[in-house]
């Protein structure tokens, strides 16, 4: 079954074949839609082929601090595309050193960047794409449990993600009218690039599937599927809304490894 037949879809964020926009992208592109991506300069050499084997021919740079880049995009999409009916923003940042020690000893300067890209660019993106959102579409992003409890090492990132699942309720009370949904994906870790960069990150993803009710890691592919759901007809009533799809992770109140028989 082809779900997203019909449909266009945006996605911000692909940065290797390990990063979740590119499980976003395949699942997308299988379930029929039409896709665009969008990437920054630094990783296009490993952003490019991946766009190519998916037969895509609108492969923007886009740095979402600049909200003329982003205009810039949305404009081309407008030209290209008439109407878009999915945007995915899959992007988030703060300085490695912001990720590291106690969050109390985050910098104002990194404090303000990490808001500004892992927050911020969701809502620009949301207000320029907003002229040519279809009827029915669907705005997705992707955030992370540790904006609701302490995740060590997440530090900044947790707070921003916490803005983040603030914005897409805000954002789902401005474009329910419009019957644009907004939604979020909240997954476990998975072995990206930009959780490289995260101190504690190791431990946490060599231990999570023998915390996790299901007792299995998280996969870019996991996440692409759900987002098809999301961003389909089957999900035409589900808004501002952040659905895990993390082995069940986030119900364990105290998480315990389970006993060997």
């Amino acid at each position: 079954m082809s779900l997203l037949t019909g449909k266009t879809a945006l996605i911000f964020g692909v940065a290797n074949e390990r990063s979740i926009a590119w499980g976003i992208a395949k699942a997308f592109h299988e379930h029929g839609a039409t896709l665009g991506l969008s990437y920054i300069p630094l990783v296009e050499k490993h952003a490019r082929p991946l766009a190519a084997s998916l037969g895509v021919s609108f492969f923007e740079p886009c740095d979402v601090a600049s909200d003329e880049e982003i205009r810039r995009v949305a404009e081309k999409a407008a030209s290209v595309f008439g109407g878009v009916d999915i945007i995915v923003h899959s992007i988030g940042y703060a300085n490695r050193e912001e990720l590291a020690g106690p969050y109390y000893k985050t910098s104002r300067d990194g404090f303000k960047l990490a808001m500004d890209i892992s927050v911020y660019s969701f809502t620009a993106l949301a207000q320029a794409f907003q002229p040519i959102l279809r009827l029915g579409g669907s705005l997705l992003t992707l955030t992370y449990y540790g904006s609701e409890k302490v995740a060590p090492g997440y530090n900044v990132m947790g707070v921003a993600k916490a803005a983040l699942e603030a914005s897409v309720r805000y954002l789902a009370y401005d474009f329910g009218p419009r019957g644009v949904r907004v939604n979020a994906i909240s997954a476990g870790p998975i072995r990206t690039l930009a959780a490289a960069g995260v101190s504690r990150f190791r431990d946490m993803y060599r231990h999570f599937n023998k915390l996790a009710p299901l007792q299995q890691h998280i996969t870019i592919e996991d996440v692409g599927n759900t987002a098809v759901f999301l961003c389909s007809d089957l999900a035409a009533k589900t808004t501002g809304e952040v659905l895990y799809v993390d082995s069940g992770y986030n119900i364990v109140g105290v998480p315990e490894p389970p006993e060997c028989e």
